[in-house]
C-alpha cells in the first residue's frame, strides 16, 4: 500500500469497517463534466464523446451569467455532464484512473471525503482513438463517496435530518477505499 497514512491507522480503519458494515463507505456516484465555454458543433462533439465513453446520454449545462469578454450569453449551453451510478460508475472509473496512471493527489480530497481529478486529453482513456473531427477534449471527474444511511439527508417523506460528524467520510477513509478498490496511489 502506498498511502500517506500510518499503517496502524489503516489497520484501525479496516477493523472498524469489518466490525461495523454500516461504517464502510461506498462510491455513491461519479460525475463527468466537459466544459467547452460556448455552444455549437464542438459542444455537440463533446456530448457524443461523453456518450461513447460512459454509455449514457449526457445533459447540457447552461451559462449562469453573461460574460461579454468571452462571448458567453446567459442561458447558453456551454458544457455537458453525466452522472454515473452503480456498475457504470465503477467501469468508467477503472478507465479514467488508468488514464491518470492510478495516481491522484491527496490534496484533491475535500473534507467530506469526495475527490475530483482531471483528464487532460480524452484520448488517454483506454480504447479511445483520436478523431480529427472531434479534436482533443479534457474532462473533470468527481467521485462522491458516502456511507450507507446517507440518504436521510435527501429523503422527501419524513423530516430531513443531518448526518453527524462521526458518520461522515474522512479523507483517510477515501484514500483507503480507493486503494482497496482500484489500487490508487496518493502523492
Amino acid at each position: 500500500m502506498s498511502l500517506p497514512i500510518p499503517p496502524e491507522e489503516v489497520s484501525r480503519i479496516l477493523d472498524d469497517w469489518n466490525k461495523h458494515p454500516m461504517r464502510k463507505p461506498r462510491i455513491a456516484k461519479v460525475t463527468v463534466n466537459i466544459g467547452i465555454g460556448y455552444s455549437g458543433e464542438r459542444l455537440q462533439n463533446a456530448a457524443r464523446v461523453l456518450e461513447e465513453l460512459t454509455g449514457q446520454k449526457p445533459s447540457f449545462r447552461k451559462a449562469k451569467r453573461t460574460i461579454r469578454a468571452f462571448g458567453v450569453r446567459r442561458g447558453e449551453n456551454i458544457a455537458v455532464m453525466v452522472t454515473l451510478r452503480g456498475e457504470r460508475a465503477t467501469e468508467f472509473l477503472k478507465k479514467a484512473l488508468e488514464a491518470v496512471g492510478y495516481r491522484l493527489k491527496a490534496s484533491s480530497i475535500d473534507e467530506h471525503g469526495n475527490i475530483a481529478f482531471g483528464i487532460e486529453e480524452h484520448i488517454l482513456i483506454p480504447g479511445v482513438k483520436y478523431d480529427p473531427e472531434v479534436g482533443i477534449l479534457g474532462m473533470d471527474v468527481a467521485i462522491t463517496i458516502e456511507r450507507p444511511g446517507h440518504r436521510i439527508v435527501r429523503r422527501k417523506r419524513q423530516r430531513k435530518t443531518h448526518i453527524p460528524r462521526r458518520h461522515r467520510v474522512t479523507r483517510e477513509e477515501t484514500m483507503i477505499l480507493l486503494n482497496q478498490l482500484f489500487g490508487v496511489r496518493f502523492i
